[in-house]
């Protein structure tokens, strides 16, 4: 959504850097171009004056005089002001002290509210708590159905009891939207759900009959939050359809629709400004759960390509298994071999987070390869893993037995051709001896990094500890004399084993378990 203003600001930036101190025209400059990145991103003429006002203000102020580094400090102003437009600080739901949450969607036809209900209910109901849907979009042909779809995909129960417009009943409606609404609180209550999302009728464009219905359904439920639903690719019109249902329904927060659009996003940096409502969530994808809290510190910084890695962290813990983690942990500190099968369990915890290319677009730096990462196939993941699934159990924990009838064999059942086998088996080859050498002692040329616990200190620490080899005395007749002993010992030879003792012990204290050898290999020995 913001990648043509990302690449602007990025440009503006570099101009900045190695200037030790920034004249008035330095800062005009800047300002100018922030100015131009802005309104090309189809941000309202009313917040970029007041935006840029700022920035040059504080720019021309003390805080940049005496920075260190002038151009880290206009960054760092332009992300403060970035934030201040996006409503400052994260917006959660006013839960109700008493009595079922009533939460209200309002906005145009095709901005997503249906499906944004269904996303919404998900993400409650992850939350611990147990929300149910109330079809009042009776005008719209099939809303109710499409409701109740999407409801049975989220796992929450729909509450409809007509069903609605058909393409013959354009003109009168089965059921009033607003005793509907009404019945649902109350079916809400009954059933004991805490939280109850009411799903309104949009029009394509703002007219007096709609806010009419809206207000009326407004009075009977009394909802705890009005949720402004708008879509991010409709552009400067954004501002105006914000401004009439605030007037209409007086929104208590907005939720941007289509943020994985293409557009030029300024509805998102316009509407929190000129409307004075927090944006509280944003929907940034077509499933049910490409849906998120809105943080305006984290949209900012990755509108300024500083990258996300907060929320990133936040999907690793959400769909991260720990048992899984926990048992890699403990493969990795015993020093055992790394295995295709934990290759596979690696990626299979990845693709639980979601799509790739959306969690690296959210690592610093992204803008700079966004061409590569838009050419990144998401489908590579599922020919990796259609390899590895081909191969036997016994070849994902030895893979050197793959010869060339067995990379043909699976190249076949993983329907790839033999060279992409072949690329795999070497990249995890690589991988394998990489994790070997940091559980023994540390990557070589990596100061600092140690081996894992009980690991040993790797080959450079043993090198170092090993005794030395005594050195050979300078004293002519005492050299002649260690010699002589040497050679003594040489034709002596080894010193006798005790009787039955192969490995210089007796066979009643023999202990296998002093070979470290692999599990249940001890059965083999007899004992």
């Amino acid at each position: 959504m913001f990648n043509s203003l990302s690449d602007r600001l990025t440009a503006t930036f570099k101009n900045l850097r190695g200037k030790g101190r920034l004249t008035e025209a330095d800062v005009d400059a800047t300002v100018r171009e922030i100015r131009r990145a802005l309104l090309d991103a189809d941000v309202a003429v009313s917040v970029v004056r007041e935006f840029t006002g700022r920035v040059r203000e504080r720019a021309l102020g003390a805080e940049v005089a005496a920075a260190l580094n002038p151009s880290q400090q206009i960054v760092k102003i332009v992300n403060e002001e970035l934030v201040e437009i996006l409503g400052g600080e994260t917006r959660r739901i006013r839960l109700a002290k008493n009595g079922p949450t009533v939460i209200m969607l309002a906005g145009l036809q095709g901005a997503g509210k249906t499906t944004l209900a269904g996303k919404l209910s998900k993400w409650l109901k992850a939350q611990g708590h147990s929300p149910i849907l109330v079809a009042c979009d009776l005008q719209r042909p099939n809303a109710v159905t499409q409701l109740q779809v999407v409801g049975k995909r989220a796992n929450v129960p729909v509450f409809a009891p007509h069903p609605g417009a058909t393409y013959t009943e354009l003109d009168h409606p089965a059921g009033d939207p607003v005793e509907v609404a009404r019945a649902g609180v109350e079916e809400a209550r009954q059933k004991l759900h805490d939280v109850v999302i009411v799903d309104t009728a949009g029009r394509l464009g703002v007219d007096t009959d709609m806010m009419e219905q809206a207000r009326q359904i407004r009075r009977a439920i009394v909802p705890n939050e009005v949720l402004f639903v708008i879509d991010s690719m409709i552009g400067q019109d954004a501002v105006n359809t914000a401004l009439a249902f605030d007037e209409g329904v007086n929104f208590t927060g907005i939720v941007l629709s289509k943020l994985d659009g293409d557009a030029r996003g300024g509805a998102a940096l316009s509407v929190a400004s000129v409307t004075g409502k927090p944006v509280m969530f944003a929907s940034t994808g077509e499933g049910l759960d490409d849906f998120e809290l809105f943080h305006p510190d984290r949209m900012a910084s990755r509108i300024l390509d500083m990258g996300d890695v907060l929320t990133l962290i936040e999907q690793a813990e959400k769909n991260w298994d720990k048992d899984e983690a926990a048992r890699m942990a403990k493969k990795f500190a015993d020093q055992e071999d790394f295995t295709l099968d934990d290759f596979l369990a690696q990626m299979q915890q990845i693709r639980n987070m979601g799509s790739m290319k959306k969690m690296l677009m959210m690592m610093p730096g992204a803008q700079n390869i966004r061409q590569q990462l838009e050419q990144f196939d998401e489908r590579e993941i599922d020919r990796v893993e259609a390899i590895v699934r081909s191969m036997t159990p016994h070849e994902r924990v030895a893979p050197k037995i793959i010869n060339g009838s067995r990379r043909a064999r699976i190249a076949r059942g993983s329907g790839v051709h033999v060279s992409e086998v072949n690329g795999l088996l070497e990249r995890f080859a690589q991988a394998q001896k990489m994790m070997k050498k940091m559980a023994q002692g540390g990557m070589p040329g990596m100061p600092g990094m140690p081996g894992m616990p009980g690991a040993g200190g790797g080959a450079r620490k043993n090198a170092k500890n090993a005794p030395k080899k005594k050195a050979k005395s300078g004293n002519p007749a005492k050299a002649a004399q260690e010699l002589k002993d040497a050679a003594a010992r040489r034709a002596a030879g080894p010193k006798a084993l005790p009787t039955g003792a192969a490995f210089g012990q007796q066979q009643g204290d023999f202990d296998p378990s002093q070979l470290n050898l692999p599990k249940g290999f001890d059965k083999f020995l007899g004992k």
